[in-house]
C-alpha cells in the first residue's frame, strides 16, 4: 500500500501530467477539436443518439447539441430519421467524417506513443493508461445512473 502524502503526490503529479496532455493532445488535431473526436468516435463505436452520448461523455445536452450541429455542417456527420422512433434521429459517420476520425486517432496515437517512450517503463506506462478506459466508462454510468435517478424522483 503506498502511504497517504506519496500517494498525494503521485495523484497531483497525475493530474499535473494528465492535464496536460490533454492540452498537447488537443493542439495536434488541427481539423477537429477532442470534442469533436469524442463525439465521432462514440458514432462509430455505434452511439447513434445524442441523448446517449451526452451521458456517455458526460456532457450536457447544450454541449452535445452544438458538437452535433457543428460535425452535421462540416459533413462529417448526418442525422436520419430513426427506424423504430419517427421522433428520433440517429448519427452516422459519413465518409469524410470516417476519414477525419481515423485521422486524428492516428495523431493522438503517435502523440502517446512517443510521450510513453519517453518514461522508464513504456509499456507499464500504456498499460496504466489503457486500464483507466474501463473505469471511467463506470464511472460515467454510475454519473448517468444517478442524474436518471434524480430526475425520476422530481
Amino acid at each position: 500500500m503506498i502511504e497517504p502524502s506519496r500517494r498525494q503526490a503521485d495523484a497531483r503529479a497525475a493530474v499535473n501530467a494528465l492535464t496536460r496532455a490533454s492540452r498537447i493532445l488537443e493542439r495536434s488535431l488541427p481539423e477537429l477539436s477532442l470534442a469533436d473526436f469524442r463525439v465521432l468516435s462514440a458514432v462509430a463505436e455505434g452511439e447513434a443518439r445524442a441523448s446517449r452520448l451526452a451521458h456517455r461523455l458526460a456532457l450536457g445536452k447544450p454541449a452535445i447539441s452544438s458538437t452535433v450541429d457543428s460535425l452535421v455542417r462540416r459533413g462529417l456527420l448526418t442525422k436520419q430519421a430513426h427506424d423504430a422512433d419517427q421522433r428520433a434521429t440517429d448519427l452516422v459517420l459519413t465518409t469524410t467524417g470516417e476519414a477525419a476520425r481515423a485521422s486524428a486517432e492516428e495523431a493522438l496515437i503517435a502523440i502517446v506513443t512517443q510521450l510513453v517512450d519517453d518514461t522508464d517503463d513504456a509499456a507499464a506506462t500504456l498499460t496504466a493508461l489503457a486500464s483507466l478506459e474501463p473505469a471511467i466508462e463506470r464511472r460515467q454510468a454510475f454519473i448517468a445512473a444517478a442524474r436518471h435517478a434524480a430526475g425520476a424522483a422530481l
